[in-house]
């Protein structure tokens, strides 16, 4: 039956995924945006910096089925912080959803950990937290790396891939999956209609080739140029990069990503290829898998690869 699904973040790199797999299947999709909502029914402005408790959103989530939230921000900005942004206004949400009696996909990340020294990952984990609690109707989805058409990373990794040299911090030792956003969205657009499954509570999704971020750069590499040569950084001065990184905000590197790139961000139980209902799009080039696309090949929906910490927070 189809349901009207509030998408947050629906004009983000995710969420613009989200809003096409709903309506592919057959749901009527409404975009959650923190800019000024348009005459347009479907739009609905959603500043999460002031939507930190459970009544300020009853106003947005009136007559709506289910809610998917794949707002976040990589890097804090003038009022927008990452308690705000991934902890409290989630945490807000889910206890709305759960006095409604409104399903919630809430779209975090892999490889978060209480051991973390970043402030980016803790505030993640702390809303992944507060949404476990809330007694709502809810899937957390924790993607690895997302590749795909419109993400913040598809310029820099395409970029960085063409380089004759691959820099990569000399800890970054753990191990990515990336998925396809399209995959990813139709994921999400069928746990919209599963509800109240204990299983579904927390899902993990990634690709079929874990790679280390040294050999996703060269999987992501073009045809015809020769291999890259490998040049690790010493863990202190990649550290020192990421802050610098985040205080410029100056490309997809951050202290958050240096962190999660020490551990690996594979799906524990990948329930991709169950909720699909086929096997997942291949990612990048890999000769041990099966109809893989190789690097030069021109198809739109691969054109950049984007990490899955952006969204129209």
């Amino acid at each position: 039956m189809a349901m009207i699904v509030l998408v947050l973040g629906g004009r983000g790199f995710i969420g613009r995924h989200v809003v096409d797999a709903l309506l592919a299947r057959g749901h009527v999709p409404l975009v959650g945006t923190r800019r000024k909502a348009s005459g347009s029914r479907r739009t609905r402005q959603a500043r999460f910096e002031h939507l930190t408790t459970p009544p300020d959103w009853y106003p947005v989530l009136r007559g709506v089925g289910a809610v998917v939230n794949t707002v976040g921000i990589l890097r804090e900005r003038v009022r927008e912080t990452y308690d705000d942004i991934h902890h409290r206004a989630p945490a807000a949400l889910a206890r709305a959803c759960a006095s409604l009696g409104l399903r919630l996909i809430h779209v975090s990340a892999l490889g978060l950990h209480d051991g973390a020294r970043s402030r980016f990952i803790l505030s993640k984990l702390a809303g992944e937290r507060a949404i476990a609690a809330s007694q709502a109707d809810y899937s957390i989805v924790r993607p690895s790396l997302v590749d795909g058409e419109g993400g913040f990373g598809a310029r820099w990794i395409r970029w960085v891939a063409r380089w004759p040299v691959h820099f990569t911090p000399a800890g970054a030792a753990g191990r990515i999956a990336a998925l396809d956003a399209r995959d990813l969205g139709e994921a999400i657009a069928v746990l919209c209609e599963k509800t109240w499954i204990p299983e579904l509570r927390e899902v993990e999704l990634g690709g079929s080739a874990p790679r280390t971020m040294g050999e996703y750069l060269m999987a992501m590499r073009p045809a015809g140029l020769p291999p890259a040569v490998a040049v690790s950084i010493p863990s202190f001065i990649a550290r020192i990069l990421g802050h610098l990184c985040d205080v410029a905000h100056f490309s997809p590197f951050s202290f958050g990503h240096f962190e999660l790139l020490r551990r690996d961000n594979v799906p524990r139980q990948n329930l991709l290829q169950a909720l699909l209902g086929r096997a997942p799009t291949p990612v990048g080039f890999s000769p041990s898998i099966p109809g893989a696309w190789k690097p030069g090949v021109s198809r739109k929906a691969e054109m950049g690869s984007g990490l899955v910490y952006t969204g129209d927070g």
